[in-house]
């Protein structure tokens, strides 16, 4: 009886003379393509898109402190740039306050006016007093202030919609084009009551009523995390003070 004979079979994807034979027959399928070229094209992509952008939000006056490190025609190029931005906005900003909308006027201050610009409606509890409400109507004090090309509204919920529940107070609409683009029911999808001014900016990213790289967003974070990294230095200064008082008294 004969004895079945093994024969050795190449791997398939090996650069063999044999394995040639046969993809040029149809017999095995063409080496698929290595992953590793594409990859390391898109890291350089990445790479240059960074270096591109590198200046991205920064201010005239760091502009102008980067002469000695970045090329003249490049940063010269950048600073027009910004300084059209910073025209563009200036233009823009028209409102720089928040309106308080009666419900006859609704249409025309609010859908209409939301074909020239973004509109953010702030729906506030019937006396604008539960805290969720509190917080925002401060932030969109704040937020008005500071991006004048978007127009924030307020008004209450109950003179607005007859019979909305002050449980879903404080309610955001954003219009645009008129249509409504966004709405949050409460701060439930934010910080709750612990909203910040900056986790509304994020808000403004997402439905595009400003650019990530906006000015007015970045020097505030910036700020932001200086104060809670000079604040967490001062509590852990404050903790090892104590701790060392405490040892002291074992001495």
């Amino acid at each position: 009886m004969d004895m079945p004979v093994n024969v050795p079979v190449d791997d398939p994807n090996a650069d063999t003379e044999w394995n040639d034979i046969l993809r040029k027959h149809g017999v095995i399928p063409e080496k698929p393509p290595s992953p590793t070229p594409m990859i390391q094209e898109a890291l350089e992509q990445a790479r240059q898109l960074a270096h591109e952008n590198r200046l991205e939000g920064k201010d005239l006056d760091e502009l102008a402190a980067l002469e000695d490190e970045e090329d003249e025609d490049f940063l010269e190029e950048y600073r027009k740039k910004r300084l059209a931005e910073l025209s563009t906005i200036d233009t823009a900003s028209v409102y720089n306050q928040v309106y308080h909308v009666q419900k006859p006027d609704y249409a025309k201050d609010v859908t209409e006016a939301s074909n020239a610009a973004y509109v953010f409606v702030l729906l506030t509890s019937s006396q604008g007093t539960n805290t969720e409400s509190r917080v925002l109507i401060e932030i969109w004090r704040d937020l008005a202030r500071r991006f004048g090309d978007i127009k924030f509204c307020q008004i209450r919920a109950d003179l607005c919609v007859e019979g909305y529940p002050d449980k879903n107070t404080p309610t955001v609409l954003v219009y645009k084009d008129g249509d409504i683009k966004r709405q949050l029911v409460t701060l439930r999808e934010l910080q709750g009551p612990r909203t910040k001014a900056r986790d509304v900016e994020k808000v403004l990213v997402e439905v595009g009523a400003v650019s990530h790289g906006d000015h007015r967003i970045q020097k505030r974070n910036e700020r932001s995390e200086d104060a809670e990294a000079s604040h967490k230095t001062i509590k852990q200064g404050k903790t090892s003070t104590t701790q060392d008082d405490d040892d002291s008294d074992w001495d």
